[in-house]
């Protein structure tokens, strides 16, 4: 499975880095199902004027479009950066059934690193989840995205 998921992240990854070519926060997610890829997408709220089009949002849409459902079970959503709490809330709407992602995100991360929102026992919906995929090459992305704006 770790062969997979590699390999996925590395597809995240690479639309991670046209979000970053086309100004935005580099965040790309994919989508797949029975190994075979549903959707994809990156951070887009700047050039769509969508502060909801973050990568995981903008992929869970795709998805739903492609599929002609917003219940998207026996997927998993591969993504290069933790997802913050409004991306959780919508895997859960979704019934994603797995969640992976590269680097922790500590400040805002709502999976793992701040809030937990996943694992909360008031949501009916649960799905598996593995961090740290890729997390250093994930991870060396945003940063050298942030060091780069700061100059």
């Amino acid at each position: 499975m770790l062969a997979d998921d590699e390999k996925w992240m590395r597809h995240a990854l690479a639309l991670a880095r046209e979000a970053e070519r086309l100004g935005e926060v580099p965040v790309g997610a994919v989508l797949v199902r029975g190994g075979e890829l549903l959707a994809e997408g990156f951070n887009q709220p700047i050039s769509s004027n969508d502060p909801t089009a973050h990568a995981e949002v903008v992929v869970l849409r795709n998805a739903a479009k492609a599929v002609s459902n917003y219940r998207l079970p026996g997927t998993t959503l591969y993504v290069t950066v933790e997802p913050c709490t409004m991306c959780a809330g919508s895997l859960i709407h979704a019934r994603v059934s797995r969640l992976v992602y590269g680097a922790p995100e500590p400040r805002a991360g709502a999976v793992a690193s701040q809030l937990q929102v996943l694992s909360q026992p008031f949501y009916n919906h649960r799905m598996e989840v593995e961090g740290g995929v890729l997390a250093e090459e994930c991870a060396t992305l945003m940063s050298d995205f942030f060091a780069n704006k700061r100059r």
